[in-house]
This record gives structure tokens, sequence and C-alpha cells, in this order.
């Protein structure tokens, strides 16, 4: 598995240097990075055990990514990579377009595609519109018009970060959310707290480490996800 990590951040950091020697003369920002997390949490749920996926019940997983934008518009990929296979049992794919409609309100959309080892793979739609103020508090929806039809997903946000240094900063946020599958479960599901520092080692470089806590916030909720303790690092490079 360390051969993997090795492989992949040497993959992200030369695909990131050849493009920002290509894409700098057209204006084009991005980011590549790789995370290492203690579970694979995905709105309370841990998917990273066996409940969810037989071949997985990981010690750990590694998440890589890389968004580029253009003039607002930004396409995202993101992957799961299970230690315990050594495999990529999802990748997903973002086309977002972010822009403000004001000095207060900010607005995003876009759609999800998620390829997913073991289930089929989905479409969801998003929208999410931040307030660009004191504690940023951001609300954002999420539709499956796809093989889960139906299904959506409602998240409520606040966040801030408290600079330590030139160097470095502290993020705290919080989420409580509201999920309905259309099917047997429509209710409030899971809270939310995050705690990270964002220390630049470069101006280019970003090392992000940060725990997570979720828990049910409802009786039905309670029935299918636990309270779960996510930690992890992320190494990002911004060019």
């Amino acid at each position: 598995m360390k051969k993997l990590f090795v492989a992949l951040l040497a993959t992200l950091v030369l695909s990131s240097t050849l493009a920002t020697a290509a894409l700098a003369a057209i204006e084009v920002t991005g980011d590549a990075y790789v995370s290492v997390n203690s579970m694979y949490l995905w709105r309370g749920f841990d998917l990273s055990t066996d409940d969810y996926n037989p071949d997985a019940d990981a010690k750990y997983v590694v998440q890589p990514g890389a968004d580029i934008s253009f003039k607002g518009f930004t396409i995202g990929w993101w992957a799961n990579v299970n230690e315990n296979t050594g495999e990529m049992d999802e990748t997903d794919f973002v086309l977002d377009y972010s822009f403000d409609i004001n000095d207060l309100v900010s607005m995003s959309v876009g759609n999800i595609f998620y390829a997913l080892d073991g289930a089929e793979d989905t479409n969801e739609l998003y929208v999410s519109v931040s307030l660009n103020t004191i504690l940023s508090p951001s609300f954002s929806a999420y539709y499956d018009y796809d093989e889960f039809d139906g299904a959506y997903y409602l998240a409520a946000s606040v966040g801030h970060t408290f600079e330590l240094t030139d160097k470095a900063g502290l993020n705290l946020g919080a989420l409580i959310s509201y999920i309905d599958d259309d099917e047997d479960y429509s209710d409030l599901h899971n809270a939310e707290l995050s705690l990270g520092i964002d220390y630049a080692v470069t101006d280019q470089v970003t090392v992000s480490p940060a725990v997570l806590y979720s828990t049910p916030i409802s009786d039905d909720a309670d029935d299918i996800i636990d309270d779960e303790f996510m930690g992890g690092v992320t190494v990002s490079l911004n060019f």
C-alpha cells in the first residue's frame, strides 16, 4: 500500500506540474490532492466497513482527487482506494458552476456522477447557497435523478477559519442534515463537527490534518448510522 500511495502522490505532482505549464496561458487554475483517512465517511455512513462492501473492512482509505477551474466552471475528479483491497471502489466526476449573486450571496450548481463498485452508478444534481459573512452559513440540496430517482439530501452548515500564523489557519465547522431516500427513510439524519489545520508548506503546497465527528440526530437515523470519528491528513498542490 505504501507503493500505491507514493505512486498516486507522484502522479498527482507530475500531472499538476505539466498542467501548470500547459494551462497558465489561458488562466486556468486547479489543484491536485491526496487524503489518507481512517475511514470513508459519507453523510454519516461508514462506507469502508463490510456492512456496505464485503471486500472492504479497511483500516484506512486513500482518496486522491483533482480539480480544474476556468471562469467559474470546475471539473473535478475524486476516488476512494480501499486499503484492504488496494483497488479504487468509487470514482466520482463533478461538473460545477459557481458565481456571486452579489457581495453577500454566492451560489453553486452542478452534477456529481458516482461510478461505484458493488452498486449501480448514479447521478446527483446539487445547488448550494452561501452567505459571505460571519460563520459563512451555507445550505445545500442534492437530488438523485438516476438510479435512486427521487432521493435527496439537505445540509445546512457553518464554518470559520482562525488565522494562527501567516502560514497556518484553524478551521472549525458544523453541519446538520436531512435525508429522504424515497422509499422507507425520511427524517433528520446526522450532525457533524469538524476541526482541521491548513499549513502552507510553500505557496503551492498545503498540508491539512483534520478530524470529524458524526452522530445521528433522529431515532430513524440511529437505526442505520452510528457515532463515527474520522481522522486524516490531506496534502494538496495548487496551480
